[in-house]
């Protein structure tokens, strides 16, 4: 009997998936847990359409941003015309034409993304676009849990704080930056806004461990269960 077998999974690939398919227990302390922030500038806002254009990643160690595990690419896609997003991130066609491939800059990322839980502004947009890039270089999915820095400031700020408005929206960096008294560093690039929302998570990380430190029953570390951990469910 021929037997018809698959063909080896990349090896990047293959180390991505068994460092990040496994979920850690909710009661995983923080400090245990390799955190990384990351942000992609696209050339639009439409899943299935638009490309990342660049993506820049840094890494939290101890509570701090490890500068020298901070990464950015300049990604080269097929497709490079001007379009209405171009006003907003200033990316110009002859940056994007001499840009990393997709597929190296994924073969690069994935290492640093492996067993990792990835923050970001408004993540799943992000997670969105790197889920679709894998589809089509990899035919895998993208797999890391993910934080959103909007959720935390919606849990743990009280200007925005749920309301009973049905039309409540999370709030923008800048106006979180705003109520943190935090400048904005390059706002609209990819590094800008990825090392702007680490520092938001470590504000917004440090706030959850005071408010668990005030509870005089319940002093413990942060663990995994405080944070706002999303598994990434990929709309189509």
């Amino acid at each position: 009997m021929i037997r018809f077998f698959k063909k080896p999974a990349d090896p990047v690939l293959q180390r991505y998936m068994a460092a990040t398919r496994h979920k850690r227990p909710k009661k995983t302390p923080v400090q245990e847990i390799r955190f990384v922030a990351i942000d992609v500038e696209t050339s639009g806002l439409k899943l299935g359409v638009d490309r990342i254009l660049s993506i820049a990643l840094f890494e939290m160690v101890d509570g701090q941003i490890d500068m020298t595990r901070s990464r950015k690419w300049m990604v080269s896609q097929p497709v490079t015309a001007p379009t209405a997003a171009t006003a907003i991130h200033g990316i110009l066609p002859c940056e994007t034409c001499t840009g990393t491939p997709e597929k190296e800059m994924l073969a690069e990322l994935l290492p640093l993304l492996a067993g990792a839980i990835v923050v970001g502004h408004h993540i799943l947009f992000d997670a969105a676009m790197l889920n679709e890039a894998m589809v089509r270089n990899f035919k895998a999915r993208f797999l890391n849990q993910v934080v959103d820095t909007a959720r935390m400031a919606m849990a743990e700020m009280i200007p925005f704080h749920r309301t009973g408005y049905g039309r409540q929206r999370p709030p923008v960096l800048e106006e979180v930056c705003a109520q943190l008294d935090l400048p904005v560093v390059a706002r609209h690039t990819a590094e800008g806004d990825a090392f702007t929302t680490a520092e938001v998570f470590l504000i917004l990380l440090g706030k959850i461990r005071r408010r668990l430190g005030n509870r005089r029953l319940n002093r413990r570390p942060v663990q995994l269960r405080d944070l706002p951990v999303e598994n990434f469910k990929p709309n189509r």
